[in-house]
Formats: structure tokens, sequence, C-alpha cells
């Protein structure tokens, strides 16, 4: 920290890439900090939307120490999207960087304090340069599984190795080769990686143009946080990850309060999920919840349907309105017994219920934390980015669930799927494992613990900048 600078004149400005839970990480992260070191200034920069959408449904405390700035979304007045998801996070990129630097400019401005430390998502690579020409340092955060950052890092020697042009047959084969060929990959296949890593149409966007800078740039970060445990890496990946990055901190699960707390009364909960499952016995309800992002197709929502009804397996779903029509006509009557649909579900708290037995998801890397967190096995239908990766590490690296049969929700994959985790002797072996995971989870969140020793170095790092 520069002598002419004192402790109650540092600014900690955090900037969210404001898609899919990646703000919420972050904003998570933001408010531990901001309680952990009371004396400075913290300005948390998102859209409008993200925030709106995270302060409104997650009735989050603000600490004292913190401001919240809306940045331009880049959508056009007016614009009206097709439905293409892609498309809005194409006009954000392209904002970008301008709209950080206005909202930067902004909160110095309201704050009287020059920016000392610049914490972002580590999606937002041109943030190294801003923070070097604001001579300010650079704390990048990976919501990500370590999997996924090192396949980021990688991804020049990725795309030399494994770009394949040959024929469909030939191309079957080749993306399900191993990726042994990059340090501590070796669980992992080609076939698992995204679009952005390793372009299947050989077209660059705009987004994994940005992406493909992350190994370039991570070496000059003054540190870099992972939603993620020590104890919970191969020790091939992590002893790869900290020869490059050795001031890697590994603070714990984001999202997820550790240890988890106790349920609140459930006539608190405005959507009666908790008080629907106070009615069902120990471990027997499937619970589905996609993320905000992910949605499956309307033949596999079909299908999903068609296979809770059959099997009769309590379940609480958690389904976009404007998903509905796409269901079984009657479904919904049918299945009034055994079955509840809500627009929106507290899935920590639903998964901490003792009446969740399964958890049916697409594999975002925090749902996969909070079912770890809660002993939740997975029923995992990865959809896009870094859900193919967190799928395979889900099922065979550490056992505690299964990907749906074709990695696409059939009827008799789902059943199948169910059978095995709620009935089968496999099933009970996913719960032990998950168990033993829970267990170093918590053990690591603990005040001497791995992970409350890394937070503490990274509040340390802060102040020292």
């Amino acid at each position: 920290m520069p002598p002419t600078q004192s402790l109650k004149e540092q600014h900690v400005a955090v900037l969210a890439f404001p898609f899919g839970s990646h703000d919420l990480t972050i904003l998570s992260l933001t408010r531990r900090l901001a309680r952990a070191a009371p004396n400075v200034q913290f300005s948390f920069l998102s859209t409008a939307k993200s925030n709106d959408s995270m302060f409104s449904a997650f009735k989050l405390d603000v600490p004292e120490n913190m401001r919240t700035y809306n940045v331009e979304d880049g959508v056009p007045i007016n614009h009206v999207f097709s439905g293409n998801p892609v498309k809005r996070l194409e006009l954000f990129l392209k904002a970008t960087p301008g709209n950080f630097m206005k909202g930067l400019d902004v909160a110095v401005l309201e704050t009287g304090r020059k920016v000392s430390c610049l914490v972002t998502d580590v999606f937002l690579t041109f943030a190294a340069d801003m923070a070097k020409g604001m001579q300010a340092s650079w704390v990048p955060l990976c919501v990500a599984v370590p999997y996924n950052l090192s396949a980021h890092v990688y991804t020049d020697l990725i795309r030399r190795l494994y770009n394949h042009d040959g024929g469909e047959a030939n191309g079957a084969n080749f993306r399900h080769q191993n990726l042994d060929a990059i340090p501590g990959l070796s669980a992992m296949y080609v076939t698992d990686l995204s679009d952005e890593i390793l372009p299947r149409d050989s077209k660059e966007t705009l987004f994994s143009c940005m992406l493909s800078r992350i190994g370039y740039v991570l070496p000059q970060a003054t540190a870099i946080v992972m939603n993620f445990c020590q104890e919970l890496y191969t020790a091939p990946l992590l002893d790869d990850l900290k020869s490059m990055f050795p001031n890697l901190l590994n603070v714990g699960f984001l999202t997820q309060e550790l240890p988890p707390p106790p349920l609140p009364p459930s006539d608190s909960d405005s959507t009666g999920c908790l008080s629907w499952l106070d009615k069902k016995k120990s471990k027997s309800v499937v619970y589905i919840g996609f993320g905000t992002v992910a949605t499956p197709s309307g033949d596999e929502l079909v299908a999903l349907a068609e296979a809770l009804e059959e099997s009769h397996i309590p379940f609480l779903w958690s389904l976009n309105d404007n998903c509905k029509s796409r269901l079984p006509t009657g479904f919904l009557q049918r299945t009034s017994m055994y079955g509840k649909i809500v627009s929106w579900a507290p899935q920590t708290q639903v998964l901490g219920h003792a009446s969740t037995g399964v958890f049916v998801t697409h594999c975002g890397a925090n749902s996969v934390f909070e079912s770890v967190a809660n002993e939740v096995p997975m029923i995992c239908r990865p959809m896009f980015g870094d859900h193919w990766m967190n799928g395979r590490m889900v099922e065979e690296v550490w056992g505690i669930g299964v990907r749906v049969e074709g990695l696409v929700f059939t009827k008799s994959g789902v059943l199948k799927s169910l059978e095995l985790i709620l009935g089968h002797e496999q099933g009970r072996k996913m719960r032990e494992r998950i168990r033993s995971l829970r267990e170093l989870v918590l053990k690591a969140a603990r005040p001497s613990g791995s992970a409350s020793q890394d937070f503490k170095t990274l509040v340390e790092t802060i102040l020292n900048s």
C-alpha cells in the first residue's frame, strides 16, 4: 500500500459478469470482504437487470461500506430479443470495458477515493489492463471448478492438440479422446470442453476471444480467488495450478453458507416449498432446478414430466412460468397429489431439507457445490459452458451422481437414473461419498481450515494493495 494512502482511503471496485450465477457469486464474495474489512470502501458494479434481480430476489443486506452501481448493458432502447440468450451476452461484451470505466468514474467521484484494488470475474480479461492503467492491484475470481480454469489457461495448447477437421465418424471418436496431454485434466475428455475453449465450427466469437486471453493475463493477478476448496482437487491439478499461480486462494463455496444454517420457519417461505417438503418422507423427494439461463428443449421437458408421472415419486420442480405450457396436457392436475411446481425455489434451503433425496440439475458449478454442501446426490443434464466438465466430475471423479443416459432427457433414461439413486445400492454408495466430501468442505470452512485461512490471506492482500 502506498505510504500516502491510509486504510480509510482504500477503495475496492468489483466488476461483475452479469450472466448465470456469476454475478451472485462475486456479490457474495464482495459482501464477505466488506464485512471483513469495514474501513475499506467497496463499489459493486453490474447491470441494472442483474442488480435488481439479485437484491430483490434474495433480499440481501448491504454492508455500510459497500455501494452498488449500475453499468450499461449495451442493449439498445426498445430492443426486442428473439429468445437467444447469447445475443444479450454479445451486446454486453460490445459495451465493455467502456461501460465499466464510466461506472468507475462515478464511484471514484462519489466516494472521493481512488481505486486501490480491482476485484473482477476472471472472464473479464480486459480488467488486467484496466488495473494496470489505474495503478491498482487486480484480483480475479473464478466461479467455475478448477478443471475449467485449467482448460482456459491451456486453451492454445488444447486447440493445437485437439482441433480436428476429419469426417463425422472420425470426429466422433476424436471428441471422446482423453485430455491426458493437459496437466491435471486426465479425467476429462474433448467432448467436455465448451465451445469457447474448442470452437466446434472453427468460428471465434467475441466471448471466446475474451476467454482465450485468460492464460495470458492471469500471471498479472495479485491473487486468484477460487470458488472452491483445496481438499477437493486431484493432486496433479492442484500441483499444476499452484506451480503457475502460487497466489491461488481457495476460499470455499461462495453461494452456500458453511456450515449450512438451520432452515427458517416453513411458514416464512412465501413459495410454499418448505411447508410442502415438511409433509414428505426423508430423502424421498426429487428436486428439479435448471438455474436462470439453462432450459431443456420442449421434448426433453415432456420426457422428464412423463418419467415423473410414471414413477409417482414426489417432486418439487422450479420451472419458469413460460415453460409450463410445454408440459403434457393435464400433467399438473394428474400429479398434484405428489408434485409441486413453482416459478422460483429457495434452492439452498430446498437442498438442505431432510425430505430432498436427489437433485436433477443442469450442473452449474454453484448448483453442484450447494448439492455437496447439503449432501444431495445429483442427476445431471449438462447444457453448455462448464456444465460438461462438472457432470464428468460429479459422475466419474467424485462418484456422487449420474449424467442422464445419452446426455438428454428421455423417459426411460430419467426413470433409470431415479431408480439408481433412490432405490439401488449404487445410490447408497453415492450418499456415502457425498457425505465424505461434505465433511471435507465443512472442515475447510472452520476457522483453522484451509478455506478460512485462504480468505484471511485474501483480506490481507486487499488491505496491502
